[in-house]
């Protein structure tokens, strides 16, 4: 076997001894001259990696050694570096949120799973949401609004009851957080194609805060968002738990709690 591995972990008990184990069955290298790159941690972790390495084009294989681990793959000391020259391949674009704050300064990020707009104050903020130049919701009272890509549509999307997307749907949801004028309005799914722009209509008065996965700007006055698709992070995953086949699960669970 010669394929070269660079390793980024996350410096957790678990993930340490993870690591003692792969250093004495995979060959080791610079990140500039690996083959794969290996991530040991959480979901979070890998987020924070992907966005970090993902200029070296190499594709990214997950071990979790944190909770949930949607986007990682299960440790097995027997079967983990068997399968991992063996992984199955996909390719995810994030979205790209561009932010304005109130005192006119412009900032971009990008998000794998999802892009938050939250109210940062008591008040509930007060929005207006764009595809384009058409309207998706002239006033909306709320505490917030998430825009999810398919990959993220099991994370946070699901927790505020947003849909769940097949990872070749190329789509979007906006979903609303707890709204409350109009109380009805459940969201909607768009094209990946889809340029959203939301606007803070009392910014003054009721404060929000833009969040692309784990990096939050706050005092935001305007914010578009739109998949980035001249970026494509590649994901490895075991044959028998591609991240298809983990979305397809979460489609068809059924919640008894």
């Amino acid at each position: 076997m010669n394929n070269k591995t660079h390793i980024v972990f996350d410096k957790t008990k678990s993930s340490l001894k993870i690591r003692t184990f792969l250093k004495k069955n995979l060959i080791f290298s610079s990140i500039a001259k690996s083959d794969i790159i290996l991530v040991l941690g959480g979901d979070g972790f890998m987020l924070q990696t992907l966005k970090k390495f993902y200029k070296y084009k190499k594709p990214f294989y997950g071990i979790n050694t944190g909770n949930y681990g949607f986007l990682m793959n299960k440790f097995s000391l027997k079967n983990t570096v068997k399968n991992l020259f063996k992984a199955n391949r996909v390719k995810i674009s994030p979205l790209e949120m561009t932010v304005k704050n109130t005192q006119g300064l412009i900032k971009k990020f990008i998000a794998i799973n999802e892009v938050s707009i939250l109210r940062q104050s008591r008040q509930a903020a007060f929005l207006s949401i764009k595809n384009g130049s058409n309207y998706i919701i002239k006033k909306l009272i709320s505490d917030g609004v998430l825009v999810s890509t398919p990959a993220g549509s099991t994370a946070y999307n699901l927790s505020v009851h947003g849909p769940i997307l097949s990872l070749n749907s190329k789509k979007l949801s906006i979903v609303p957080i707890s709204a409350f004028r109009p109380r009805r309005w459940k969201g909607k799914v768009l094209s990946e194609k889809t340029k959203i722009t939301i606007k803070n209509l009392d910014f003054y008065k009721r404060p929000i805060s833009a969040v692309a996965d784990n990096t939050e700007v706050r005092n935001v006055k305007l914010v578009t968002i739109k998949t980035l698709n001249k970026i494509k992070f590649d994901l490895l995953y075991d044959k028998s738990r591609s991240l298809q086949q983990k979305i397809k699960i979460e489609q068809l669970r059924i919640d008894t709690n």
